[in-house]
């Protein structure tokens, strides 16, 4: 079968969260795992919402429309219920939240369209406003530079040869970077998911909820799960476990994003006790397991800050 990560498709997946206010960005600098006391026009953020205990309830693409309007980019399907929970945290700042999902169109876009549109590739998490139209750039995948497009609902949507969804969706899995999603909510620390070496948690700003249990991870040495690409030849869910195929009673890994092979099969992210991981032998589901095999991650993870 061939392929082409090329072109540009809608993304009905993702949610928009809109703060807005003169205290937009100092509140969410209060609670999400990047800085955003500092964030400027040209530049996005890859944040994580925490519990107390450190775990992620959302991932979010957050970026400024305006120095008042900050727009968050996450999983449709936990748009409310953390909606609802940071808005609980608001109190006496200047900040409003609401679900701006219905206000705009997202769109993806990837391989040379990515520079018929903006001009060429740009780094991750750089970011492009053009009219009204906002252009952020991702991790690339299989080597094809890949691009969030989005815009006021009633904007055209960016000329280009039309992109299947699952493509884009397996490009997201081959990017390493994962996206959280229901399943799998409150699973995982960020570095599970290796956010601290993909811009996704900012160690020098200050306190919000998880923090310390974020910071005793990584400078304690007590981080024993990293997030790894791999492929599965049947189809395999989020939110499953992970076994070494040695030890069928204790798991080892969770599955946290999945999404079709063009060549068949499915590829995924896993997020997997280290140790396992180095032993390469591993299956998704004690009985009756699907045979997992490991992919080279596609970026260096930060070892030392």
């Amino acid at each position: 079968m061939t392929y082409s990560l090329n072109g540009i498709t809608p993304l009905s997946h993702l949610g928009v969260i809109r703060v807005e206010g003169e205290d937009a960005a100092k509140f969410l600098h209060g609670q999400l795992t990047q800085d955003f006391a500092l964030l400027g026009m040209d530049q996005a953020r890859l944040a994580a919402f925490l519990s107390a205990k450190g775990r992620m309830q959302a991932s979010f693409i957050g970026f400024k429309r305006s120095a008042t309007e900050i727009l968050l980019v996450c999983s449709l399907d936990l748009l409310a219920p953390t909606l609802k929970r940071l808005s609980m945290f608001v109190m006496r700042a200047k900040a409003r939240l609401t679900d701006a999902t219905a206000d705009f169109a997202l769109y993806g876009v990837a391989g040379d369209t990515v520079a018929a549109i903006a001009g060429g590739a740009q780094p991750a998490w750089a970011k492009t406003d053009v009219d009204t139209a906002t252009m952020v750039h991702l991790y690339p995948a299989d080597g094809q530079p890949r691009m969030l497009w989005v815009a006021p609902a009633a904007t055209p949507a960016p000329e280009g040869p039309a992109l299947d969804t699952a493509l884009w969706l397996w490009g997201e899995v081959r990017s390493g970077v994962a996206t959280l999603s229901a399943p799998v909510v409150e699973a995982f620390v960020p570095q599970m998911l290796n956010y601290e070496s993909v811009g996704g948690v900012n160690f020098k700003k200050g306190c919000y909820p998880g923090q310390e249990v974020v910071a005793r991870s990584q400078f304690r040495g007590t981080l024993k799960r990293r997030a790894y690409v791999a492929h599965a030849a049947a189809d395999v869910v989020v939110g499953a476990e992970v076994f070494r195929t040695t030890d069928l009673e204790q798991p080892c890994g969770t599955v946290v994003q999945v999404a079709c092979a063009p060549g068949g099969g499915v590829d995924a992210i896993v997020s997997l006790q280290i140790a396992a991981a180095q032993e390469h032998s591993l299956q998704v589901g004690a009985a009756d397991g699907v045979t997992l095999s490991l992919l080279p991650l596609p970026y260096a993870l930060l070892e030392d800050i």
